[in-house]
């Protein structure tokens, strides 16, 4: 059973490759190039700095450090510069004082390496930090230093330094649209809680709990949507606080950030919904038509609040429907009241109330409107 479980993914994948066109591949380079212009720019800025500024012959450390910088994971850009030179410093520390000792070769390079690691994790340093001490050892005890380069410490450490603030630098003057990047993400998300919710809303009508299971299965996807928001909104999060030419955005941008959390309990909920949808219609329960119309009101909230993230609306529109739809499943519940109506309608109430979250409503708003007599 659990082989079959990975060969499934595997097959998509493969297929999804196969699938992906020249074209495909053009589209995804124009969309990459502030990435290869920061590359460039970047890489030339620091090992021309290191080089003439500095004098430094052997400037590998500068553009290295670079491009480390610039391809950092979202909201790790500014600890990556720090873990850059602090890694390239205790790997060229250590490297240093073992090869003045002990001189190059294959035994000497695996004892560097050995023993950079061993510095760095009794040090406390780890991940690129880690990595960046073991490279530099290696680096270090792979290439002679020329003749009249100088102190390899000290020029190698600021190698990484200057790679490591020109990578920066062309990260905050060439930045991403932060709204633009967050807002593809979460309306993609939006549009995929939308599709669970009229799934399950039309496995209520049709009273087939195997359309419930399959948009259970959609919903229990969607954990890497959320786990890919999330990495976005670290990313937009650090280009806004950080980026001059992005400060006029961060009002907008917290709007999507504070609710990264509220989607992702609106989405486990709905995984909740499904499944008790599920659970009653094979148990032959017949609920009332308003849970049916309680979850499509659900879904089309779903679609206001997509409006009025993109255009900066007040959510009004979007906060009377979330009500409105918790209203009429809870209205409907004393007619029928049974174990999995009852679990539907307080689903139906918890999905509500994470997307009044999303559009700004305090616990005490939320409350006071989803507290029906």
């Amino acid at each position: 059973m659990s082989g079959t479980g990975r060969d499934v993914p595997l097959r998509r994948i493969r297929l999804r490759r196969s699938e992906e066109t020249f074209l495909d591949r053009l589209l995804l380079l124009r969309r990459r190039w502030r990435l290869m212009l920061r590359l460039g720019i970047a890489t030339a800025a620091a090992f021309l700095i290191a080089t003439q500024v500095f004098g430094h012959q052997q400037a590998f450390f500068a553009p290295i450090a670079a491009v480390v910088v610039i391809t950092a994971g979202g909201g790790l850009r500014g600890r990556t510069l720090v873990e850059v030179v602090v890694g390239v410093a205790l790997g060229v520390l250590v490297g240093e004082l073992i090869i003045l000792t002990i001189g190059r070769g294959p035994a000497q390079m695996a004892l560097v390496v050995l023993l950079t690691v061993v510095a760095a994790t009794l040090t406390g340093i780890r991940g690129l930090a880690l990595t960046q001490a073991a490279n530099s050892a290696v680096l270090l005890a792979a290439v002679v230093p020329a003749a009249g380069a100088g102190n390899p410490a000290l020029t190698r450490f600021l190698d990484a330094l200057i790679g490591g603030l020109c990578g920066m630098a062309m990260v905050l003057l060439l930045p991403r649209n932060p709204v633009r990047d967050i807002d593809a993400e979460v309306q993609r998300l939006l549009r995929q809680l939308a599709s669970v919710l009229r799934g399950t809303a039309r496995s209520l009508r049709e009273r087939d709990p195997g359309v419930a299971d399959e948009a259970l299965e959609r919903a229990r996807g969607m954990q890497g949507s959320i786990d890919s928001l999330d990495a976005t909104a670290r990313n937009v999060s650090e280009i806004a606080r950080m980026s001059p030419m992005r400060w006029r955005q961060r009002e907008h941008l917290a709007l999507y950030v504070g609710a990264v959390r509220d989607f992702d309990n609106a989405i486990r909920d709905s995984r909740v919904l499904a499944r008790r949808v599920s659970a009653m219609l094979r148990h032959d329960e017949v609920g009332p038509d308003a849970l049916e119309q309680s979850v499509e009101a659900l879904a089309e909230a779903v679609d206001v609040i997509a409006d009025d993230l993109s255009s900066l609306d007040d959510f009004a529109g979007a906060r009377d429907q979330l009500v409105e739809a918790a209203r009429t499943a809870v209205a409907a519940l004393p007619d029928t009241m049974t174990l999995n109506t009852a679990a539907i309608t307080a689903q139906v109430r918890s999905i509500a109330a994470d997307l009044m979250f999303v559009c700004g409503a305090s616990r005490d708003e939320i409350d006071a409107a989803l507290d029906f007599e």
